[in-house]
């Protein structure tokens, strides 16, 4: 081969390679990921997340790219996120923590496929009209732990039986988390003879400043309702119990993780992972209609026991027999 037509070779193979490469960039598919936290708060479950797009054969990178948006526990941009990921053209659009993210989608597009992960039932929420055939273009998961009320409560009146007074601790923000956990914590409260009081909190100052109400009123154990903004405050909230020398109770085993007492509610990074599964068979092709709504069907409850030692609790035998996991 002469010089001059090795040359010419090259620079076109050269010339070509890049070509190919953004060619096949442009086909990659993309998903776009929204939450209501940040991405700090939520490396676990993007993991999880992840991890359910490659058991349906897709790798973030290789041949399907996401593009993020977090809220940083601010809801009122979730509008502004979620229309970027609409005008990307996003393939499908998995919207986790909580209703404020579902409906920010809801209201964005009726055509991007969205995947939605909540902790209430979806057609009480008005996110779809069936499980069974979700309507539009929506689907996703409900985990239930907004539902779980009565029976943490029952868990906790299990756990410290001298105990008639709880705060219960809810974010307003939260609206529809909120309603459901304030209305099923009094009619729980009522069946069991407990005595609670609900107090609000939406940002970390006012979680401070509920603790010193509940140190001030003599509160005997606190309930901490389901909120995504909790989750991300949970070594703030851990803390400031152990402070207040006050047994609590939280709706996922992360906050039992960094020092809470108990938990009962879903895995919830079987959930995200879940989300993923979603999100991947409909880059597959599947359709939001024909994918039910999954609904959790196994909860777990964890307990700390070197917490229940700090704080002078002494765990009912029966209650560790039941536990899922007793961290010691």
């Amino acid at each position: 081969m002469r010089r001059r037509e090795f040359i010419a070779l090259v620079g076109g193979a050269a010339t070509a390679w890049p070509l190919s490469a953004r060619a096949q960039q442009h086909a990659m598919q993309v998903v776009g990921f929204l939450d209501s936290r940040s991405a700090e708060a939520m490396s676990t479950r993007l993991q999880a997340f992840r991890q359910g797009l490659k058991d349906n054969g897709y790798v973030e990178g290789e041949n399907v790219a996401i593009v993020y948006r977090f809220a940083e526990d601010q809801n009122d941009r979730l509008p502004q996120l979620v229309g970027d990921l609409v005008r990307r053209r996003v393939a499908v659009i998995a919207a986790g923590g909580g209703p404020p993210a579902a409906f920010a989608a809801k209201a964005a597009t009726t055509t991007i496929p969205t995947v939605f992960l909540v902790a209430d039932d979806p057609v009480r929420l008005g996110l779809v009209t069936s499980l069974a055939r979700p309507s539009a273009n929506l689907t996703g998961i409900n985990i239930f732990n907004s539902e779980l009320v009565a029976k943490r409560l029952e868990l906790l009146r299990e756990l410290v039986p001298q105990t008639a007074r709880i705060a219960v601790l809810v974010n307003p923000a939260d609206v529809a988390n909120t309603e459901i956990t304030v209305t099923d914590a009094e009619a729980a409260a009522r069946r069991i003879g407990l005595q609670i009081n609900v107090l609000n909190a939406s940002t970390g100052r006012e979680i401070a400043s509920a603790f010193e109400n509940m140190a001030r009123e003599g509160y005997g154990a606190l309930f901490v309702g389901a909120s995504p903004y909790f989750a991300s405050r949970r070594v703030q909230l851990v803390q400031l119990a152990a402070f207040s020398h006050l047994p609590a109770t939280y709706s996922i085993r992360e906050y039992v993780d960094v020092g809470g007492l108990m938990s009962y509610g879903t895995n919830i990074s079987n959930a995200y992972w879940q989300l993923g599964v979603y999100a991947g068979r409909i880059l597959k092709g599947a359709k939001p209609e024909d994918l039910p709504v999954v609904q959790s069907s196994k909860f777990e409850l964890v307990i700390n026991v070197e917490t229940a030692r700090m704080l002078g609790v002494a765990v009912p035998p029966s209650l560790l027999a039941t536990a899922d996991e007793v961290i010691e």
